[in-house]
């Protein structure tokens, strides 16, 4: 027996409200709780950068990071109370990094969420994360190592922007960047030298706390090795309470004595200790004023 349409539209229109009266609030319930979720998660990720902000970023004059205060500071005598450029990076890139860390962990777990909320069965998920997180591991085991040695890098503060380094055979230079993964050097001759960071195993720094300009100067055997020393002591001492040495000095300057013989004569040996990356302008300037001071005293090396 044929049903007329009106018949049609009440039976449908029957079903829909059995739907929805027997799906409705679970469905309602479950889009509430997507809602929630989400929110939350906004929430919460909005939340932890502001505190990542507030830790990474220098406080009010010179205030140190609170993320770096329980951190070593490798040359607190040459920051003074200013916030230094590389305490600045250093806190910046942790915070950057803190900052990627959080917003994947807050929105992998809020999508684990919604599925279950759906209904979807996430052990599928879980399993292949796993095997999709060891293929990772085997196949960029490099740039996990580079990633991690960057870290480490920042966070024991072994060198940062500006500081003259030694990274290895013929890497010798000025830091121009840091980031996670390399580290950006400039040599004396002006080439620009990219190192990964996990490929570094040594670094020597010239640049942090104080620096020692060691100046070496030549005189003949038949010298007054007692006179020639008094002469250095007072002109040393005289260069450097005159500008533009007095500045980069900060101790007293020491006149050590013979050093080495050579076949051509004896040397002499004058140190001072100096701000950091400024002793080679306060070697090249003592040379400039010692050695004429040794020849007027009629000392000459042969």
């Amino acid at each position: 027996m044929r049903t007329s349409p009106v018949d049609d539209v009440s039976n449908k229109a029957a079903e829909a409200v059995d739907f929805v009266d027997r799906y409705g609030p679970t469905i309602l319930a479950g889009a509430i709780k997507i809602v929630v979720v989400l929110i939350a998660a906004f929430v919460l990720r909005a939340v932890l950068r502001k505190i990542i902000d507030r830790i990474t970023i220098p406080g009010k004059e010179g205030k140190k990071p609170g993320l770096l205060k329980p951190l070593r500071e490798r040359a607190p005598q040459a920051l003074g109370n200013l916030v230094s450029e590389r305490r600045e990076q250093r806190a910046r890139t942790i915070g950057s990094v803190l900052k990627s860390i959080v917003t994947i962990l807050i929105f992998g777990i809020a999508f684990l969420e919604i599925m279950i909320v759906i209904g979807l069965d996430i052990t599928p998920v879980l399993t292949s994360a796993g095997i999709l997180g060891v293929a990772i591991g085997f196949g960029a085991q490099n740039l996990v190592k580079d990633f991690l040695s960057g870290m480490f890098m920042l966070l024991e503060d072994q060198y940062g922007v500006g500081d003259v380094v030694d990274l290895g055979p013929s890497i010798t230079g000025t830091v121009e960047a840091v980031a996670l993964r390399t580290t950006t050097i400039r040599d004396t001759g002006g080439t620009v030298w990219y190192v990964r960071n996990g490929e570094i195993l040594r670094v020597g720094n010239s640049s942090q706390g104080f620096a020692v300009a060691v100046v070496d100067l030549p005189l003949s055997y038949g010298a007054n090795l007692a006179e020639a020393t008094k002469v250095l002591e007072r002109r040393v001492a005289d260069v450097a309470e005159k500008e533009p040495l007095k500045t980069d000095i900060t101790a007293k300057p020491e006149v050590l004595g013979v050093e080495k013989f050579t076949p051509e004569g004896i040397t002499l040996r004058v140190t001072v200790k100096t701000r950091p990356g400024r002793q080679w302008a306060v070697q090249r300037n003592l040379r400039a004023q010692l050695m004429p001071a040794l020849e007027e005293a009629g000392f000459t090396a042969k």
